[in-house]
């Protein structure tokens, strides 16, 4: 099927090539440039027709793997992001402030920031979490699919009705080193917590809509209305289960029979649903790309926004309110804990903190 394609500079919130490319090529940087085929659904040439002008790595760790191992999987992933930057200098350029972002997009690189995908990475570590904000990730995920020591998971049985009281002090800590806040993964109560803590925007990397679909990884309109209002960005996802209830249904059924048919009209309902809910600010994306095996028909690799922004235009969208989904949204929140972020990676540590 052919689709009409609107161009819209697109900051996505999250994309999991990083573990793809451990998991399938030992970790190597070499090929995106599209001179060697692969089954990615991310490259260069994708990421340039797709227009993708910036995005938020993400570096994951199988909550399998736990302690010391996640934490060495997690260097590992960060410093494939250093080293794909360093190979491909003409196209990507890593970015820890909207003020850099915007400084690389302007100069036609896509500007690469990091965001890890999971509590549990720091290993009950507030040192670690400072680390990584030193080396230049600018949100962490409070959960992945398991509840963890500290944090409740939308996927795993609630222990801690949402946050433990250290599960508080790393969303405080995050506040104070300028790394945002993330509710993707996490269960209601555990959003709830974050954000009575949290006195920053936060945000949610890749998620849909509860009200559209009631799978367990979308949030209800209440929390979606609940980041807007401090603030945030609800950065909708393209995962196929999340976007239509016959599709999860099928996975949920062991993926028997014929597989429910997932398009690009179904993602334009979430956004536009979290658009009414949260507001034209408040509404951004987060495709998952190498995050999941398949995606919906017209946006089957990161080439595909321009598709999505096609269908929101032909809804009435205007160029203007795009913009804002595609990138301006993403980069407020940014900014918005800039300062923190470069008192911190700049003075050190501004004061003692209890290990």
């Amino acid at each position: 099927m052919q689709y009409e394609r609107f161009e819209i500079p697109v900051f996505d919130g999250h994309n999991d090539l990083p573990w793809t490319a451990r998991a399938d090529n030992g970790y190597s940087v070499e090929g995106l440039d599209g001179t060697e085929p692969t089954l990615l659904h991310t490259d260069i040439p994708k990421l340039r027709h797709g227009g993708v002008a910036g995005q938020f790595w993400s570096v994951w760790v199988d909550s399998a793997i736990e302690g010391a191992a996640a934490v060495r999987a997690t260097l590992e992933q960060i410093d494939f992001v250093h080293r794909m930057a360093a190979r491909y200098p003409e196209t990507f350029e890593l970015a820890t402030t909207a003020e850099t972002a915007r400084r690389a997009m302007g100069a036609g690189r896509i500007a690469s920031m990091i965001g890890v995908e999971g509590g549990g990475q720091i290993d009950g570590s507030l040192a670690v979490l400072r680390e990584y904000a030193r080396l230049g990730a600018r949100y962490m995920t409070l959960t992945w699919t398991s509840t963890s020591d500290w944090a409740d998971s939308a996927t795993d049985e609630a222990r801690h009705g949402g946050l433990t009281e250290f599960g508080r002090e790393v969303v405080a800590e995050m506040n104070r080193i300028g790394m945002l806040v993330d509710l993707a993964h996490v269960s209601v109560a555990t959003a709830d917590a974050a954000l009575d803590t949290s006195t920053r925007p936060t945000l949610v990397s890749h998620s849909s809509a509860a009200a559209l679909n009631p799978h367990p990884r979308n949030m209800p309109d209440r929390i979606i209305r609940r980041v807007a209002d401090g603030g945030g960005v609800y950065m909708v996802t393209f995962v196929p289960s999340f976007l239509t209830a016959g599709r999860r249904d099928w996975v949920n059924a062991g993926e028997t029979g014929p597989k429910p048919p997932v398009t690009v009209a179904d993602a334009a309902d979430h956004v536009e649903h979290v658009r009414n809910v949260a507001g034209i600010d408040g509404v951004g994306l987060g495709g998952d790309y190498d995050g999941t095996d398949d995606m919906p028909d017209g946006l089957g690799d990161v080439s595909g926004y321009p598709v999505l922004f096609a269908e929101l235009a032909r809804r009435g969208w205007t160029e203007a309110e795009l913009r804002k989904l595609g990138t301006e949204n993403v980069l407020r929140v940014v900014a918005a804990s800039d300062d923190d972020y470069l008192g911190f990676t700049g003075a050190g540590a501004s004061r003692p903190v209890e290990m």
